[in-house]
């Protein structure tokens, strides 16, 4: 298991459990140039209208990426020393690939090798989704399968972990 420096933070949590509010926190408090990498699709009028209150609550010090499937290559194409950046969330990244089949081993090596040599401090965000029943069919049952796999993997090599609950958050690791 790998770690790397100084420069990745998970955070998982319920929905609306204060994950994001933590996060974009975080980000602040780092003193760095400020990036948000959206991996959500607004699919509705309802998901436009999230997204646009995001915006709206993040404000202009934050530069906005949104990008539904090509995470490496975003990270890769904005990675700085000077940087911090939020992504938010793997779970609805994961949703996305499995949509359009992508090979989930693959990417989620292909991010775990950014992770392991980013110079951006990284923050993720992602749904705890493996807490609850089993789900009673095949797609949502692979979802949590791949949803579980990706947060081991970026738990390993993240330097900090937290759990949020009620706004709370819970320093697992680090």
């Amino acid at each position: 298991m790998t770690t790397a420096p100084f420069t990745t933070v998970f955070i998982l949590g319920g929905a609306r459990s204060g994950k994001s509010q933590f996060a974009e926190s975080l980000v602040v408090s780092t003193g760095l140039d400020r990036h948000y990498l959206a991996t959500g699709r607004a699919w509705d009028e309802e998901m436009r209208a999230r997204i646009a209150h995001h915006k709206a609550d993040r404000g202009p010090s934050w530069t906005t990426h949104e990008e539904p499937l090509d995470l490496v290559g975003t990270l890769g194409a904005i990675d700085g020393e000077d940087r911090a950046v939020l992504i938010d969330c793997l779970t609805l990244w994961v949703t996305n690939l499995m949509m359009e089949e992508r090979d989930m081993a693959a990417e989620f090596a292909a991010l775990g090798d950014f992770v392991a040599r980013a110079k951006a401090r990284l923050v993720f965000v992602s749904n705890e989704v493996g807490l609850g029943i089993v789900p009673d069919n095949r797609m949502a049952r692979d979802f949590r399968d791949h949803a579980g796999r990706l947060h081991q993997l970026i738990a390993a090599k993240a330097a900090e972990v937290y759990f949020i609950a009620a706004g709370l958050p819970l320093k697992m690791k680090g």
